[in-house]
């Protein structure tokens, strides 16, 4: 770690349970986030500065005028940019020590796979039923931490799946893939905070994982209503016939 390092990280590494090892180990860390809208934005913009070595990001869509009352890292001029390339730019700008690969495409299949064996935690940004259970079942199979978050109207939650570890449950063990696709915030609306706080939320557990210290979301799912501004916490456990991580 050079001088410029030890001055920018300086106010996470003077924590006693971070210090130097800890910023080393985020700086050697290879973080794959699915999805650069409203909680994707937040959560790379937060592990980028906290210096995470290398963020990869994966994104199918383009900058439209509606995602910028939340998707903060994009702006006015990035409208009909690929996101993954403007969220790219801001990142760079941001910290350029950061190695950001940007992919735009739909993860799936062998791709989604290999990436996620590449990485050492998986940010789950996505929009939709049928990705999150893709990300899910890789993420089981190759045995990588899963941060997984969503954000609607003014709720918000987020939870940690650690596959192999803790007896942790998975995303299948708390929904069932064979129901109704999942709502989402173009037809039910979102207040923009909310994206920010599940997203920024990602990002720490994600750090906390990387570095090993406190105690992660596993098995406790976080509820948050933004109207009240009251937090619930409810417990997870593991269904034993679960068809993805079950036996």
């Amino acid at each position: 770690m050079n001088d410029n390092q030890l001055l920018r990280y300086s106010r996470q590494i003077m924590l006693p349970q971070i210090d130097i090892e800890g910023q080393q180990k985020l700086l050697a860390a290879n973080v794959l986030i699915i999805g650069a809208g409203g909680l994707g934005s937040p959560a790379a913009i937060y592990l980028a500065a906290a210096g995470i070595g290398t963020i990869t990001i994966y994104d199918n869509d383009v900058v439209d005028l509606s995602n910028l009352q939340r998707q903060i890292a994009h702006h006015t001029p990035d409208i009909g940019t690929d996101k993954v390339i403007s969220t790219r730019q801001t990142l760079n700008k941001l910290n350029p020590e950061v190695k950001v690969r940007a992919i735009k495409q739909r993860l799936d299949g062998e791709q989604l796979d290999f990436e996620v064996r590449q990485a050492d935690v998986v940010l789950d940004c996505s929009d939709n039923f049928s990705t999150r259970f893709a990300i899910n079942s890789a993420c089981v199979k190759q045995q990588t931490p899963l941060v997984s978050g969503a954000a609607i109207r003014f709720e918000g939650q987020v939870t940690v799946f650690t596959p192999g570890k803790n007896d942790s449950p998975c995303y299948n063990c708390l929904y069932h893939n064979d129901g109704e696709e999942l709502q989402n915030c173009a037809t039910n609306g979102v207040i923009a905070p909310i994206t920010g706080i599940v997203g920024s939320i990602q990002a720490l557990e994600a750090m906390k994982l990387i570095m090993n210290i406190g105690e992660a979301l596993t098995g406790r799912l976080l509820l948050l209503d933004g109207l009240t501004m009251e937090w619930n916490t409810m417990k997870l456990r593991k269904n034993p016939d679960c068809p993805t991580c079950s036996g």
